[in-house]
């Protein structure tokens, strides 16, 4: 089902979902299980699944000289949401990015979405490799989200590359995109990064998942904002608490938000970690039941495998 039609479906009450990340090379779908079994109480209709680019490293050969190779840290996006939809009965939302694809390979990647009877995809342009400042696309690879979205909005109208084949199927995507509410690190300014988010809903999308923020005056500015201009959609809001002194800094630095000053001296307060994660469920418990009560349509978890911090949220709000 798709998450329009759950959202449709809902009544005006706000549904829950959950991201979560793919476990590390080596590791098995029981880490996922370790994550999701906790949560499945809170009924998620969907669950994300990020998708990871391949990183550059530099292995040195027995003759002493290096050799530059190519290494997916966390792989297994398409095949985890496999997984999910079969052991838990919930429709998987797979991440699709534009670095490390060509258009050729995300092609074949949607088709086997396809296949695999996965009706949902966030389209995404992706971060930079590790270790560089600035997203370089696959050669013969999506410069931008907007780009990977179209693709695949093509092949829902049965439009492949391949343009001679005789009767192709029109697959049937609901296409997500993200949104900021706090400017996109890269936007000049936030009415251009709205006019971007705009084209992309003109394109195609038919949903909005929001980059996480702490202050909820920024997500409903945003949805403001968003519904001036003409976009119709849902906007999920994507929310994280703070589980740690370091994320006063790691966060605002990785995805360019800013931290509420209240927040901020609460959690310098804090004796132990013990107490910063009190601290930083609670913030996020008080975003929840007032994105709740105003109308989200889904508060949607970062979870980044810290289960216990989101169960403790969600006992307090669903």
């Amino acid at each position: 089902m798709k998450v329009s039609e759950y959202i449709a479906q809902s009544k005006n009450k706000p549904l829950v979902s959950f991201e979560i990340l793919p476990p590390l090379k080596g590791k098995s779908f029981q880490s996922i299980c370790d994550v999701l079994d906790p949560l499945m109480e809170f009924k998620p209709p969907f669950i994300n699944v990020t998708y990871h680019r391949s990183e550059t490293q530099f292995k040195k050969m027995t003759d002493g000289k290096f050799e530059k190779i190519a290494v997916r840290k966390r792989p297994g996006t398409v095949g985890i949401c496999a997984a999910i939809m079969n052991k838990y009965k919930v429709d998987a939302v797979p991440h699709l990015i534009c670095g490390g694809f060509t258009i050729e390979e995300t092609e074949d990647a949607l088709i086997d979405l396809d296949f695999l009877g996965i009706e949902n995809i966030l389209c995404l342009r992706g971060d930079a490799p590790h270790g560089e400042k600035s997203f370089t696309p696959e050669i013969g690879g999506h410069h931008h989200a907007i780009d990977l979205l179209k693709q695949a909005v093509n092949m829902n109208h049965g439009k492949y590359l391949e343009e001679d084949l005789k009767n192709p199927v029109h697959t049937n995507f609901c296409l997500g995109v993200a949104g900021y509410p706090e400017k996109h690190a890269e936007a000049p300014n936030m009415n251009a990064d709205l006019k971007r988010l705009k084209d992309k809903v003109d394109a195609g999308a038919q949903f909005i998942v929001t980059q996480m923020f702490f202050d909820n005056q920024k997500y409903f500015e945003f949805v403001n904002n968003c519904r001036a201009i003409g976009i119709d959609v849902p906007i999920i809001p994507g929310l994280k608490p703070l589980t740690t002194r370091k994320q006063l800094t790691v966060l605002p630095q990785t995805f360019n938000i800013n931290l509420p000053e209240e927040l901020v001296n609460e959690i310098h307060k804090a004796k132990t970690d013990d107490d910063v994660l009190k601290v930083g469920v609670e913030w996020c418990i008080q975003q929840s039941k007032e994105l709740a009560a105003k109308g989200a349509p889904v508060l949607h978890y970062y979870t980044m495998s810290n289960v216990k911090a989101i169960k403790a949220i969600a006992e307090k709000v669903f």
